[in-house]
């Protein structure tokens, strides 16, 4: 598939990936918006995390837009993957 229809497959929840990639079991995945209350709250529910709260403020809630992230072939996650030109003009493209 061409990158336009990858877009639209990380949109649905999809995670794809280019059969011309050198490293084997590398895919990408839209991580969706996130919106958590501060580290401060007493809520029992999800809350920011320390390592978060450390650079935002315990007292700051997060406002996080979504991002496509990648699974490297050395199995470590990489928020923030970015498209080169190759990759927007390939049409090997598929769901993993």
């Amino acid at each position: 598939m061409e990158f336009g229809e990858a877009i639209k497959a990380l949109k649905e929840g999809e995670k794809v990936a280019r059969e011309g990639w050198n490293g084997k079991g590398m895919w990408i995945v839209l991580m969706p918006a996130l919106q958590l209350p501060p580290h401060s709250t007493q809520e029992p529910s999800a809350k920011v995390n320390d390592r978060t709260a450390k650079h935002i403020g315990v007292d700051t809630p997060l406002d996080s837009q979504p991002y496509i992230a990648m699974w490297t072939a050395t199995q470590q996650w990489q928020p923030g993957w970015l498209a080169s030109q190759a990759d927007m003009l390939a049409d090997d493209w598929v769901t993993v």
